[in-house]
């Protein structure tokens, strides 16, 4: 892509209504335009970075066993109604009516919609287990938005619900979500810590929050130091060793945390701030019964099913990610959720062997299957880079006539700034490797 044919409005100065990190360089890189209070608009770059992190989401979620499939975000009153959640549930609710006077709702969750779904088409116990989810976008109407995508009313979530016949198979299902979010967000490039946490309004009596450690996260943790011993690749390879171990280790937000009974010497206590990401909940036959799901045992009996829900907020998720990851000069994005692997710069786009090189690089790093972002523009090199830097692509590639008169380019690693002079060959090689 040539940046002089693309959207991205970049900005210099910090919006003054921006608080924190993520929210001023998602509005300075060009990623989000604030519509209203709390809804943003998904600009070209940004959209690009939320499909690969929702990629994630959805493949993890898929190797765990869940099902994918797509709810509206338009609910009837009536289902809230039958669950008796309707009037509970409070003003975070977008209540609305129809043309014909009937009572409707832009849906903040959809446990009530999948029981219905569910219920109307599982009769038999050899329907189960099953894991059902979707991504969709949600609304809440927060009563202060802020802090951009971290605290909005319209957002991004991956939401799934288990059906199972017992609390023991519940209990499991449970656990594949637990380590497919492990899995999640260290793929992701996050350390994440599982939190014990009350049910809400959702119900039920077992849940954890998944909170990404960072300075300017909204929470106050006290956990274990042993939890940050935990390795990526631990992470990456979960099992229900890795959940017990985790579960094991003290880790609680500070209105839960009690100085008097915390059962960790002071010297291993450890106090961050920490970003919620995601949630997960066990709350048995809440939903199957107020609703009237019921299966066929192998006995001939009819038992409600036990359920689970679990959410993740892809949007939150790349608020998050900028938060742990950036530096003085922009965001650092790790490989995995990059909008582009490759910032190609040509340094100068008057100088027709030049362009003529960058031209054919761009085109050969396209044939390697590597994604480049290309600034063709006539523009100085210190915009250039001051750009590139803010937008945080892994690498730089940097075409200037001094170097092709040497037969080499320059070489970037945004994390480090570290800078190679190599021939392009080696650097496509470089590239292609990562």
């Amino acid at each position: 892509m040539r940046l002089s044919r693309y959207f991205l409005p970049v900005a210099k100065e910090t919006p003054s209504d921006a608080q924190i990190v993520s929210h001023k360089l998602m509005l300075r890189a060009g990623l989000i335009r604030q519509t209203a209070a709390g809804i943003y608009a998904w600009l070209p770059l940004g959209l690009r970075v939320l499909r690969r992190i929702e990629q994630v989401v959805r493949e993890e979620q898929d190797r765990a066993g869940a099902v994918e499939l797509l709810m509206p975000t338009i609910q009837s009153a009536d289902l809230w109604r039958q669950s008796g959640r309707y009037d509970a549930y409070g003003p975070e609710m977008l209540r609305i009516k129809d043309r014909h006077d009937r009572d409707m709702l832009f849906g903040p969750t959809n446990e009530e919609m999948i029981t219905v779904i569910f219920r109307d088409a599982v009769k038999s116990y050899r329907d189960l287990p099953r894991t059902l989810y979707h991504v969709q976008w949600k609304f809440r109407d927060e009563v202060r938005p802020r802090f951009g995508v971290m605290r909005g009313r319209e957002f991004l979530m991956k939401d799934a619900y288990s059906f199972d016949l017992d609390e023991e198979g519940l209990k499991a299902s449970y656990e594949a979500m637990f380590v497919a979010y492990l899995r999640t967000f260290a793929r992701l490039g996050l350390q994440a810590v599982p939190v014990r946490a009350p049910t809400g309004p959702i119900g039920g009596n077992l849940s954890h929050e998944f909170h990404i450690l960072a300075d300017t996260g909204e929470s106050a943790l006290f956990y274990d130091a042993a939890i940050e011993d935990v390795t990526r690749d631990e992470l990456l390879s979960a099992d229900a060793a890795t959940i017990a171990r985790l579960t094991g280790l003290y880790a609680m937000e500070e209105e839960e945390h009690g100085k008097a009974d915390c059962p960790v010497p002071p010297d291993r206590l450890r106090t961050r701030r920490g970003i919620e990401v995601g949630h997960i909940f066990a709350f048995g036959t809440k939903y199957s019964a107020s609703m009237g799901m019921t299966v066929q045992t192998g006995d001939g009996g009819q038992v409600h099913p036990h359920m689970g829900s679990y959410g993740i907020g892809v949007s939150r998720l790349m608020g998050a990610i900028i938060e742990a990851s950036h530096d003085e000069a922009g965001i650092l994005w790790p490989q995995s959720v990059a909008p582009f692997q490759v910032g190609l710069i040509n340094m100068r786009a008057d100088d027709p062997n030049c362009t003529s090189a960058a031209d054919d690089m761009q085109g050969r790093l396209q044939g390697a299957g590597l994604d480049v972002l290309y600034d063709d523009r006539d523009e100085r090199g210190g915009a250039k880079f001051a750009t590139m830097d803010l937008i945080g692509l892994p690498w730089q590639l940097i075409v200037g006539p001094k170097g092709l008169a040497k037969g080499v380019v320059e070489l970037k690693r945004r994390a480090t700034g570290e800078r190679e002079e190599l021939s392009f060959e080696s650097a496509l090689a470089r590239l292609s490797s990562k």
